[in-house]
């Protein structure tokens, strides 16, 4: 990467690491996508019950294989052959989980982490239960403010995880979100019942956390995931 454009970049990383902290976020800066094993595996402790989120960004920095291969009690919602209720009930015991890992749609610079979900699982397990967080995600992720988020949401994540989950939404078709600018009237929501198959059912902003280091941010500084 040229040295002038990563110094751009780090001084996003930067301000939004800043403002994480100041929402009682914990946040470290990731260089490679090589040492994210590394560093979750430094925050998880030996025989601890964990659970994961959907997430591209975990599979690709290899942290399923992780909690696979170690000394942990994983909750594995992608495991062979689990029934529609095996997956539910591994979903209601991740709320009991020691850490949490998952990535999120967006951060803001302004140190909010934004969410939209479809079954909701994810969000909610960030938001309560599961005594730590880990989040994973990449740089390509730092927004300036929520607009930018609901937008990038729009264009970018939701279009790419509907495609991978062979949903039939219009963003599958076109490349992105039936309703795809911002504007004051329509900040978050979509028309009424426009797309049946939708994975954007909910829409989440974390901002400042009452449970103060709850909550680790991982920004990584390649991409990684959508």
């Amino acid at each position: 990467m040229d040295e002038h454009f990563y110094t751009i970049r780090m001084k996003a990383v930067q301000r939004t690491i800043e403002q994480l902290k100041k929402n009682n976020i914990q946040a470290h800066f990731i260089p490679t996508m090589a040492q994210v094993k590394t560093e979750v595996k430094a925050r998880l402790p030996k025989g601890a019950t964990v659970a994961v989120g959907g997430s591209v960004s975990l599979a690709e920095a290899g942290i399923l294989d992780l909690l696979r291969n170690g000394d942990y009690a994983f909750l594995d919602r992608y495991a062979p052959n689990l029934t529609r209720e095996d997956i539910r009930q591994i979903y209601i015991a991740s709320f009991g989980a020691d850490v949490y890992l998952s990535s999120v749609n967006a951060i803001t610079e302004h140190g909010e982490l934004y969410c939209v979900d479809g079954a909701s699982n994810r969000v909610a397990a960030l938001l309560y239960g599961p005594q730590k967080v880990i989040i994973v995600a990449s740089w390509d992720k730092i927004v300036p403010d929520l607009a930018h988020a609901v937008l990038r949401v729009k264009h970018i994540a939701a279009p790419a995880n509907a495609t991978r989950l062979k949903k039939n939404t219009y963003c599958t078709e076109h490349g992105r979100c039936v309703s795809a600018r911002v504007d004051s009237e329509h900040l978050v929501a979509l028309k009424a019942g426009q797309c049946a198959d939708t994975i954007c059912a909910n829409y989440v902003v974390m901002s400042n956390q009452r449970a103060a280091d709850r909550m680790t941010v991982l920004i990584v500084g390649e991409s990684l995931g959508y």
